[in-house]
């Protein structure tokens, strides 16, 4: 192996650097992954988004057995939750996976190299040198270009740690019983998934933000109008709140914070802290090339090139992109074709979409009402609620709406904004909507089948004129 020069090494296998290297092996060139740990997959197929969506569809189908008798099936009695099983299900699902990508490994003559790897300065003649070390031994890897994927680590409060009661996304995935009751620290998709998740489990939850609204990220009405379906629920919400001190109790952990300039405290057995992901570029060798990061994040250009010649950088430490797997997937497949010379666009960054799997589900894509304004738009909205969507009444799923965002002197479609049923996977089509250019008025004239959820749209973009048919 020391005499191999490799055309790509990729530095973590993630989605991001998973992608980069099937893709690189169907175009034929030489490829490496190395991996720190034990299996491949990173955060998401371990302690993301795998684990975290098996537990939200655990969670959809014990409410619906909960509401068995509305749908004429009786005689179940009252549901009970075995959470050894749900978490077996869990693991049995990444465990599946995690084999897969060994074998797409092999599949695309990716050579998987075991061990944590970092880069030892500039290329000489070329060719860079990444130093991998495993079990106390190091060895070095040699390649014409390198691709870091190291990806990124929960954020924590300052002097808190995760342990036993305060939580991030890792040990709250693999908790031994269902907490009575839960503090979230911060309202983005981690912290509204778990929420949704262990209140539909019957947790007591609460959940504290310190900006204005939920998913601060999102269209001010899909803010809204989940409030609104969490309160419903019973989920407790504080925005515009700042907590201020943490106290372990007896039996879980007690938050202080100041809401609307009052001080107050709750109790609860376990404390989620969901306030962001770090990128993970300590200890790579980042230091030793040219590479100038901000805020610990590593800036790259529309090709995902570093300043750093024959370095690339994907997923979620490159800095002014979303830290979403389907953004580092397609940055990795942008990259290597880059590097193979196969035709390729930039990523884009409002045409990744978000997807948030609570309950209501949030999918969108593009500029919100606010930012198509800021940025001097002359806007027409169009909105249409599941109440009026046959689907929606069958599969008794009414909350929530389509909200369609279109320039009003061409109709171009700027954004796409979706909270209620099946809303992540109702995305794709805006994706591709505004991947197209296309306009309102055209959307108009596509056929969608009925009945189904995906009518919603139609409804939408025939709103911006005032046309919607259902409502």
């Amino acid at each position: 192996m020391p005499d191999t020069i490799y055309d790509v090494v990729i530095i973590g296998s993630g989605p991001a650097g998973y992608t980069a290297a099937i893709r690189a092996g169907q175009f034929g060139l030489k490829t490496a992954l190395i991996e720190k740990d034990a299996k491949l997959g990173g955060t998401c197929l371990h302690v993301g988004c795998i684990p975290t969506k098996s537990l939200l569809f655990n969670a959809e189908i014990y409410d619906h057995i909960k509401e068995a008798e509305e749908f004429g099936i009786e005689g179940l009695g009252t549901p009970k939750l075995n959470w050894s099983k749900v978490q077996e299900r869990k693991q049995a699902i990444i465990d599946k996976h995690a084999k897969g990508l060994q074998f797409l490994m092999k599949k695309n003559k990716v050579t998987v190299i075991p061990g944590f790897g970092r880069l030892t300065g500039p290329a000489k003649g070329g060719i860079h040198s990444v130093e991998v070390e495993a079990d106390g031994k190091k060895q070095n890897v040699q390649a014409k270009n390198v691709l870091l994927s190291t990806g990124s680590v929960a954020r924590m409060l300052p002097g808190l740690q995760a342990d036993d009661r305060i939580l991030t996304n890792i040990e709250i995935l693999s908790l031994k019983e269902i907490p009575k009751s839960l503090v979230v620290i911060g309202s983005g998709a981690v912290g509204v998934e778990f929420a949704s998740i262990y209140k539909s489990f019957g947790t007591d939850c609460t959940i504290i933000e310190m900006l204005p609204r939920l998913v601060p990220v999102e269209d001010e009405e899909v803010s809204k109008e989940l409030l609104r379906n969490y309160k419903k629920r019973g989920i407790n919400c504080h925005v515009n709140a700042k907590t201020d001190k943490f106290e372990k109790t007896k039996t879980g952990v007690k938050v202080t914070f100041t809401v609307d300039g009052k001080q107050e405290s709750i109790e609860a057995e376990k404390c989620l802290v969901a306030i962001g992901r770090a990128p993970r570029t300590e200890g790579v060798g980042i230091e030793k090339t040219n590479i100038k990061l901000e805020r610990g994040f590593v800036p790259v250009n529309e090709w995902m090139q570093t300043t750093e010649p024959g370095v690339y950088a994907i997923g979620d430490i490159v800095l002014g992109l979303q830290q979403l797997a389907h953004a580092g997937a397609m940055e990795g497949m942008v990259a290597v074709a880059h590097i193979a010379g196969k035709p390729t666009k930039p990523v884009r960054k409002d045409r990744v979409p978000g997807a948030t799997y609570c309950h209501p589900e949030i999918g969108s894509v593009g500029l919100t009402e606010a930012q198509a304004k800021e940025a001097g738009h002359e806007v027409k909205i169009g909105k249409f609620p599941f109440t009026a969507n046959s689907r929606a009444s069958i599969v008794n799923q009414h909350e929530g709406f389509v909200k369609v965002v279109a320039d009003a002197k061409h109709g171009e479609i700027l954004g796409v904004h979706i909270i209620g049923p099946q809303a992540t996977e109702l995305v794709a089509e805006a994706v591709a909507m505004l991947e197209l250019e296309a306009t309102a008025d055209f959307m108009m004239t596509v056929i969608h089948a009925h009945p189904t959820l995906a009518e919603a749209m139609l409804d939408a973009v025939s709103a911006v004129y005032g046309m919607a048919i259902n409502a």
